[in-house]
């Protein structure tokens, strides 16, 4: 960690979600009702409009210690006070401490990024979205639907990473760890793992598929 990293260190009220995890440059839509997260939301909107989001693991009981920094940006007043509003996510933090448990949390935190990459990381991310392709393409036959990637996937390694993992559904401990991770490499690498072993579950359910149907 660099030294100025170490200097980046804030006041953050702070929002936990239950199995919610947000990563940098995605979208996250909320529907704000708890009358202590509108009081929380607010006061946001009267200032820089951020907030840390923590995933909360309900099978635990715990909260995460690091999470990703959204900041507002459309909100819409609902009758009695609610609030839809869409987010996206800024920079990672690590909670260093609580300072205030009421009527929301709000934590000192430090700022953290991915270290520097040692080596190209183009191929790697070439390899994690030849393998979301195949998944699509596999998910598609087996549902018999049209399913593609979007056009605006990113080109960078590093937001790609953020993309896949945003992505994977139903494992948010699995996200809390991608999330985590300060080496874009041990994530996409993680990714590609992931994407493997669905590909080639997916696989086999379309042979098992397709020789019932040739039965039929």
């Amino acid at each position: 960690m660099t030294s100025s990293s170490k200097i980046a260190v804030r006041e953050l009220p702070l929002f936990p979600l239950s199995e919610v995890v947000l990563f940098p440059t995605r979208p996250l839509p909320l529907h704000i009702f708890e009358f202590r997260y509108r009081i929380m939301m607010n006061t946001i909107l009267e200032s820089d409009r951020r907030f840390g989001v923590l995933m909360v693991d309900p099978a635990k009981g715990t909260v995460a210690n690091v999470g990703c920094c959204a900041e507002i940006v459309h909100y819409q007043r609902l009758p009695d006070d609610r609030m839809k509003m869409l987010t996206l996510g800024q920079q990672r933090f690590r909670v260093l401490e609580y300072v205030r448990e009421k009527p929301y949390y709000v934590g000192l935190v430090e700022w953290i990024e991915d270290h520097p990459p040692t080596k190209d990381l183009r191929p790697l991310a070439t390899e994690v979205e030849q393998l979301l392709q195949d998944v699509v393409r596999l998910s598609a036959k087996l549902t018999e639907q049209n399913i593609e990637l979007p056009e605006d996937l990113p080109d960078l390694p590093l937001e790609l990473s953020y993309w896949v993992a945003s992505n994977l559904y139903g494992v948010a401990s699995e996200q809390q760890a991608l999330l985590e991770m300060q080496d874009t490499v041990a994530r996409l690498e993680r990714e590609a793992e992931i994407l493997t072993s669905t590909r080639n579950h997916l696989a086999a359910r379309t042979v098992l598929k397709d020789t019932f149907n040739q039965k039929l």
